[in-house]
């Protein structure tokens, strides 16, 4: 029979499956409603619709460097119980070799994972697994030297905090240490001339607010206002901040010293700029037990 939109809206609305795929589970019964549902169920398709309202906050960012490139990802679950599986694990390291082989995060939900797409197989864990998910972000870096680090890490090249710094020059050691006072110290920033200029202006204008109301003389505020904003871009770039390993220099006087310049950064936070659902242990464990 005849696969029309209102019948694959039908099956959307019943299931909560995504329009492709209720397109394709008509297809393959015939346009049988019932035949297709439990074609959706037996892929875990409908289970995992079921589940992709909850917020994934949690879950792991993996790092991986393969030459002058590194790659950061970020794939998301709901609680913390699941970036410490070593299935979810071994899925994240997967779609990390995948991603040096691409340049942008929908080139890595298309590529090729053992015959699936990364899409479909992070689809398909969230059936086996129980728990929503999601490939968050990825983050490239080119460079001479690229470095990479995890923070907090669950297993060899994924935890909580990764990080990915690039160098003119070759010196891996002190690429690490640039990258561990990264994971530290999140800089908005490489330099000044990459910060976000809303950001900028935000901060100026709360400083100029702050000083006029010293009620000093308009030389002495501005004066005033120069010094606080040098400051400020200081403590926010990374090459003007003090390094943590020897805070008598900064970073960029550091890596002077290093023989090398450090010309980018990457700082991937699991679940950063996420709101979070706010919920007590015994409910998070409740969940999880319930699939």
């Amino acid at each position: 029979m005849a696969i029309t939109a209102a019948l694959v809206k039908e099956l959307r609305d019943t299931t909560g499956a995504g329009m492709m795929d209720a397109k394709k589970a008509l297809t393959e019964t015939d346009g049988d409603m019932e035949a297709a549902i439990d074609w959706l169920r037996t892929k875990g398709l409908a289970k995992a619709a079921k589940k992709s309202g909850r917020t994934a906050a949690e879950g792991l960012v993996a790092v991986k460097v393969e030459g002058g490139k590194g790659i950061a990802v970020e794939v998301n679950s709901e609680t913390d119980f699941v970036g410490k599986n070593a299935e979810f694990q071994e899925m994240v390291g997967k779609i990390a070799g995948a991603a040096v082989a691409v340049d942008d995060l929908d080139a890595l939900k298309a590529a090729d994972l053992g015959g699936k797409t990364v899409e479909e197989v992070i689809t398909a864990k969230i059936a086996t697994i129980g728990e929503n998910m999601s490939l968050r972000r990825m983050a490239v870096l080119e460079g001479e030297t690229v470095v990479s680090y995890v923070h907090n890490a669950a297993t060899e090249g994924m935890g909580k905090i990764g990080v990915l710094v690039a160098l003119k020059g070759d010196n891996e050691a002190f690429g690490r240490q640039v990258a561990m006072h990264v994971a530290a110290v999140n800089p908005a920033s490489l330099g000044e001339a990459d910060l976000d200029p809303e950001l900028v202006a935000r901060e100026k204008a709360i400083l100029t607010e702050q000083a006029r109301e010293s009620g000093k003389p308009e030389q002495v505020i501005e004066k005033m206002i120069e010094g606080r904003m040098k400051k400020f871009l200081s403590e926010v770039t990374l090459l003007g901040q003090s390094f943590v390993i020897n805070p008598d220099l900064t970073v960029a006087q550091a890596a002077a010293e290093a023989g090398v310049e450090v010309t980018g950064f990457v700082r991937l936070e699991v679940g950063e700029g996420i709101e979070k659902e706010t919920e007590d242990f015994a409910a998070e464990v409740a969940k999880a037990a319930q699939g």
